[in-house]
């Protein structure tokens, strides 16, 4: 039998409680051992059992690799996050054999992840079947394609964000580029001059490349982070066209106006790697506890912009929180989605109408919390922001949407906005993905029955749904 290495890493636990704003109290808690313990720990009196092992990369995942140095930690945080799945049963194995796997039996456990990460794509696939189905079949239209493409990427494009990294360092000189920065790097390296187009002229445009003139015309009456990203895209869509092209080229979609769509959400994803190095956001977000106005400030970037990066950090090895993103209309339609965590969106209809992302939409420039709960039994801290975009004149109507960010409640150290919610409580929201795919047979929020169930309609009887679920 292989024999587990002891390990000593009080200094790097410490660092990772300094570093998650708790005390030796607070850290025992969530690891479940006594604050005794956790202090011997901490001074190399004691080494980490396998029980604490999976306490850490049960609450702090992406930590893990650097408590464990010369451990495969990534194979047990990845073990502990598929045996932690809800569809398992819900006697928990012991953390000693959960981690006794993953060091003395490695192939099984890589087998067991690899089983358990094809089973949620296999449902991945099933539910976007059975959506397609109800919102009535056929085809998927260009920008359902390049959406899902996403998706399935994880929302993560290693070419292109390491470039985007690389080249923000030259022309930031260490620093996220600004405006100037970014005009002068066009000129010196591509001849190309930028000037604003003003409202008053007529102009409607965000962005117009000539490439003929080699003139970038900006439009004045977008905020400066707008014209700050507009800048960023045209600069990495001339930089990067070759890499762009060929991820573009080598994407399984169905028609070319999917791929010309690909190629300009490509280039969107590096312009705000570029403005948003992955290292420096990354580390930031840990320092700031992922609040968004102050990373907002810190970087320059819109509200939204430091949302959709977020849910961006999927480096392997270097993961961030896992992070769900969306912006939803004023109609409730999801125009933007991502998720990192077992929630998953609908793609055809609107959101939960109990997900308060729908309350923040009527509410611009405030921010609201909820606690949630999906049928699987997740519960989730949310954070929604209505938001409001100048059109720059008075004949154009702004516009209003809101963004919402969240992670899972086991990740609620890291989030500023779990601060004060009783995770554990009787309060959290039962949401689910739509009407159409959820389950709940007591919801009074619903607008249609669920797919999968029957129903029964009673005529003497009328409650506030005029059928019951079951």
């Amino acid at each position: 039998m292989t024999e587990t290495r002891r390990l000593f890493a009080g200094a790097r636990l410490r660092a990772l409680r300094i570093r998650a704003g708790l005390s030796q109290a607070g850290m025992a808690t969530k690891l479940g051992i006594s604050v005794s313990y956790l202090s011997q720990i901490e001074s190399d009196d004691r080494p980490l059992t396998p029980a604490v092992r999976v306490a850490i990369g049960r609450h702090y995942p992406h930590d893990l690799p650097t408590i464990e140095a010369g451990h495969d930690s990534r194979l047990l945080a990845a073990l502990v996050a598929a045996i932690d799945d809800p569809a398992f049963a819900d006697d928990p194995l012991p953390p000693e054999f959960v981690e006794r796997l993953a060091s003395q039996q490695g192939p099984v456990a890589e087998r067991f992840v690899a089983l358990h990460l094809a089973w949620r794509r296999a449902e991945e696939r099933l539910q976007i079947v059975n959506e397609t189905l109800d919102a009535g079949g056929g085809a998927r239209l260009p920008w359902e394609e390049v959406r899902d493409w996403f998706h399935a990427a994880g929302n993560y494009i290693d070419p292109l964000d390491q470039r985007a990294e690389a080249l923000s360092d030259i022309i930031g000189h260490g620093a996220p580029p600004d405006e100037a920065r970014m005009r002068a790097h066009l000129h010196a390296a591509h001849g190309i001059a930028t000037h604003a187009e003003t409202v008053e002229s007529g102009g409607t445009a965000l962005r117009r490349f000539d490439r003929a003139s080699r003139t970038l015309t900006l439009g004045s009456g977008q905020p400066p982070e707008s014209r700050r990203f507009q800048l960023a895209h045209q600069l990495v869509a001339i930089e990067m066209a070759e890499a762009i092209a060929a991820i573009a080229g080598q994407a399984a979609l169905a028609s070319e106006e999917a791929r010309r769509l690909l190629t300009v959400g490509l280039a969107n994803y590096a312009a705000g790697a570029l403005l948003l190095p992955y290292e420096r956001f990354r580390a930031a977000a840990q320092e700031l506890r992922h609040d968004i106005d102050r990373l907002s400030r810190r970087f320059g970037v819109s509200f939204e912009q430091a949302c959709h990066r977020l849910s961006t950090l999927q480096r392997p090895g270097a993961r961030g929180v896992p992070v769900f993103f969306c912006r939803v209309d004023m109609a409730g339609n999801i125009t933007k989605r991502h998720s990192a965590t077992r929630l998953e969106f609908a793609r055809f209809g609107g959101a939960c109408p109990l997900w308060i992302v729908h309350e923040a939409v009527a509410i611009p420039d405030r921010i609201l919390v909820q606690l949630a709960e999906t049928p699987d039994g997740v519960r989730y801290v949310s954070m929604a922001k209505g938001l409001v975009k100048p059109s720059g004149r008075y004949d154009r109507a702004p516009r209003r949407y809101a963004v919402a960010l969240g992670c899972e409640t086991v990740h609620a150290g890291d989030f500023v906005y779990a601060d004060g919610l009783d995770l554990a409580g009787t309060g959290a929201t039962p949401i689910g993905v739509s009407c159409r795919i959820c389950p709940r047979a007591d919801c009074d929020q619903r607008a249609f029955p669920p797919a999968m169930l029957g129903i029964h309609i009673d005529p003497d009887r009328r409650d506030v749904v005029p059928y019951r679920v079951g």
